[in-house]
């Protein structure tokens, strides 16, 4: 007997809308010819929903006019666009207003491997955490996209929320997820991991039990709230090692690990070591798995990265 696989997180995403849309007259949702809602009955929200084709600089714009008329817009498109064709747009229509339209944003990092660098989007968390006003939300799976998404609708301004294209495993048990505080899946006492996003956290996971096996305690930490950063969180795990390993689907640039490195050099200056996909781009086609491995960012890469920075503080200590 087969197990079906879990849903990607734009897959619950999508189911989420479906059961929202028609209950809560504030929300619309607008598409841009992306298919995913093909087939979806909204029921008595039908009427709000609207394909405005493939054009997302149109989109934002018009969620922006919602949203200043009373409603609260969830906008649908790949990262890929939002953080870069519709950018302009995002910026003055929506972040400069503090309008509360939500950007569901699909495909994120290399989970559209397959179609090649035009639509990888490993610069969209750079991109959106600089904007003032902006939420930004990176689920590690599936139950904790609907607890993140069903949460974000109350908050006064715009969110972007990163999504991935395929299934992604569920995540250990951890404290219930609360938008903009990390969430603790493991307490250890020597080194802290920090990840966001599916495959970034299930590599921290991994290499904290790799770890564990050599004598090293690990805490890991599932940072889903890239902005706010929950500082606090990240100073606690950090703890007498003063040493954090950030994992993420993104380019090393501007990131996830350069705001916990912003952030910790203020506050708690702690060493800060980036496990990221390099500074290229990526000049092949390929599965998400396998591009990820091929860019370092794999459980191994987090271990050793991890072994590295105690072993020169060892040696440093001397």
């Amino acid at each position: 007997m087969t197990t079906a696989a879990p849903p990607s997180t734009r897959e619950v995403y999508r189911d989420l809308m479906a059961e929202l849309l028609p209950r809560d007259p504030r929300l619309v949702c607008l598409d841009t010819d992306t298919g995913l809602f093909n087939g979806v009955d909204f029921g008595a929200g039908a009427d709000r929903y609207l394909n405005l084709g493939i054009a997302e600089a149109t989109l934002m714009s018009a969620a922006a006019s919602l949203a200043k008329a009373g409603r609260v817009p969830v906008v649908n498109t790949m990262a890929a666009f939002a953080a870069a064709r519709a950018l302009e747009s995002v910026k003055i229509d929506i972040a400069l207003g503090n309008l509360p339209v939500r950007i569901a944003a699909t495909h994120s990092g290399v989970s559209a491997g397959h179609l090649g660098p035009t639509h990888h989007a490993l610069e969209d968390l750079a991109v959106m955490r600089t904007l003032p006003n902006m939420t930004v939300v990176v689920p590690g799976d599936a139950a904790t996209t609907a607890d993140l998404f069903r949460q974000s609708l109350d908050l006064p301004g715009p969110v972007y929320l990163r999504l991935g294209r395929n299934s992604v495993p569920d995540l250990p048990e951890g404290p219930p997820v609360l938008l903009g505080r990390a969430q603790w899946l493991r307490r250890g006492t020597d080194i802290a991991l920090a990840a966001c996003g599916p495959h970034p956290v299930q590599a921290a996971v991994a290499a904290a039990e790799q770890l564990a096996e050599e004598g090293i305690s690990a805490s890991v930490l599932h940072v889903h709230t890239v902005k706010p950063l929950d500082v606090a969180a990240l100073m606690e795990a950090a703890g007498d090692s003063r040493t954090v390993v950030t994992v993420e689907e993104h380019w090393r640039t501007a990131g996830f690990g350069a705001a916990v490195a912003e952030a910790l050099s203020e506050l708690a200056p702690a060493r800060v070591m980036r496990v990221a996909m390099p500074d290229a781009f990526v000049p092949v086609a390929g599965g998400q798995e396998y591009l990820l491995a091929r860019g370092g960012v794999t459980a191994g890469a987090v271990a050793a990265r991890a072994r590295t920075a105690l072993g020169r503080r060892r040696r440093d200590a001397r």
